[in-house]
């Protein structure tokens, strides 16, 4: 299947490797330049434990990529560039990923191109924004209840809460078991009532919602791991 591959990774680092981890989170973008096949990169930190909060963790982080096609995202993957997080860190998870919907920007553009149709399997959802300072108090007094929402929802396999700046530019990645369990969580309770809060407040400046076809999984985050299979041709 030819098209573009998003890759998520998440990680945890060893307790002797917080410095290195934290140079990674900072000049992720940088350390990566000249990477074959990249087209897109956002290096994220997660809240304390790996979750979605206001205080920062200092032992995980993140990095969503996007490459050219499936070889590029494969040779990121057994990459020495990606060997210096595994020898870094505690635990390891990564995901690739085919987008088969995306909606809004991030940083000025809309950086995954669809290469999938909606699966009958599992699905992810990533969605993130820009938050308006003015809007800030009033979006994070909805975030946690959202969130431990999502922890503990019927059908979620994976969940991690990211960012790219402190309280101001957040997202939230999950893996689901199928379409139906993702629409469930998203169309009721704390979650229903802050995206409407978000919509009808105006709380994001910016913001993106994609969905994709996850596949190849390998590792763990936060002690858990997601079967997935590979991606057919």
């Amino acid at each position: 299947m030819s098209g573009e591959v998003g890759v998520l990774v998440l990680a945890e680092w060893k307790r002797g490797s917080r410095l290195a981890g934290f140079a990674r989170l900072a000049f992720g973008p940088f350390l990566l330049r000249g990477t074959p096949g990249l087209v897109f990169v956002k290096s994220l930190g997660t809240g304390v434990g790996g979750g979605f909060g206001l205080a920062p963790s200092f032992s995980h982080h993140g990095l969503m990529l996007s490459f050219i096609d499936e070889a590029a995202a494969d040779a990121f993957l057994d990459s020495p560039r990606l060997a210096g997080h595994r020898r870094h860190a505690a635990s390891l998870f990564t995901v690739k990923l085919r987008a088969f919907s995306s909606r809004g920007r991030w940083s000025g553009r809309e950086p995954f191109a669809i290469s999938a149709d909606p699966p009958p399997g599992p699905v992810a959802a990533l969605t993130r924004g820009s938050v308006r300072p003015s809007r800030l108090m009033r979006f994070w007094s909805r975030a946690p209840a959202s969130h431990r929402a999502v922890e503990h929802a019927e059908g979620c396999l994976l969940t991690a809460g990211l960012g790219e700046a402190p309280l101001l530019r957040q997202a939230t990645f999950s893996i689901w078991s199928d379409v139906a369990a993702m629409n469930a969580y998203a169309r009721s309770g704390a979650h229903l009532e802050a995206i409407k809060a978000a919509k009808d407040e105006e709380h994001f400046s910016e913001s993106l919602f994609a969905r994709f076809v996850p596949y190849d999984a390998r590792g763990t985050w936060l002690g858990r791991s997601v079967d997935l299979p590979g991606m057919a041709a």
